[in-house]
């Protein structure tokens, strides 16, 4: 399946420098750097930055992948960090099931922790077309500092569509709803829209959006990088709604 990273982040009174930025900075670099001298060849992209892709793992291949978003100020001034492995593994005629783990970094010391189990099915899929098209559901549920969290589901569909040639874009659309989650809360689904835009043999331009004003509402412009083993990718999100609604967005993917 796949995973939305979302932000949310609780606030009281801080002990964060600049320097502790730069510190988590320097310590996702180690980690990307030791995951493309120790990894194998990525098969497939499970999302793109946010949003769900139309792609599935193959039977029996295991996707691992670490994002890392951050607001670039000090926890006192609004700044967070977000870390969330995540895991995915194929189990054969376009289905995949995966499980995400979110953990943040900021002022309050009782953020909340989720566990974020999902299901894909790409039930379509014709390579002479360009065509794909999938359905999915991804759960979130508070494992840790519970307060004030509500566990609810996000279920999808999408299609996409690859244009031929060597620069040929991919376009991704499709609609999602939020089952079980309280009111007052934000909007409660929208539409998912997704752009690729192949640049060099091993960059492209990449930018999702979810529509709404709720945790998933971000629009996310960025560059991936396919490496010689893995994919990188780097962006930046923007809220839909809210003053200094933004992060850095990293993330490293491998296929075992």
């Amino acid at each position: 399946m796949s995973a939305i990273r979302s932000r949310t982040v609780c606030a009281t009174i801080d002990r964060s420098t600049p320097s502790r930025l730069l510190f988590h900075c320097l310590n996702i670099a180690v980690l990307m750097a030791t995951l493309a001298i120790c990894n194998r060849a990525a098969l497939a992209q499970s999302t793109l930055f946010n949003i769900p892709s139309t792609d599935s793992v193959a039977k029996g291949k295991l996707y691992v992948e670490f994002d890392f978003i951050s607001h670039l100020e000090r926890h006192r001034d609004g700044g967070f960090q977000i870390y969330v492995p995540r895991a995915v593994l194929g189990l054969g005629k376009g289905m995949e099931i995966g499980a995400n783990f979110s953990f943040t970094d900021a002022l309050a010391s009782y953020q909340p922790v989720e566990v974020q189990p999902n299901v894909k099915w790409q039930f379509y899929t014709s390579e002479d077309n360009g065509l794909a098209a999938s359905a999915g559901v991804i759960g979130y549920l508070s494992i840790a500092n519970r307060g004030g969290i509500d566990d609810f589901a996000l279920i999808y569909g999408n299609v996409s569509k690859k244009f031929k040639g060597q620069h040929g874009p991919r376009l991704t659309g499709g609609a999602y709803g939020l089952v079980g989650r309280e009111d007052g809360l934000g909007t409660k689904g929208g539409a998912i829209l997704g752009y690729e835009q192949p640049l060099l043999s091993r960059v492209s331009f990449v930018a999702d959006w979810f529509s709404g004003k709720n945790r998933f509402g971000y629009v996310t412009p960025g560059l991936s990088f396919a490496l010689p083993r893995g994919s990188f990718y780097a962006g930046y999100s923007i809220g839909n709604e809210g003053r200094k609604n933004n992060a850095l967005f990293l993330y490293y993917g491998i296929t075992f």
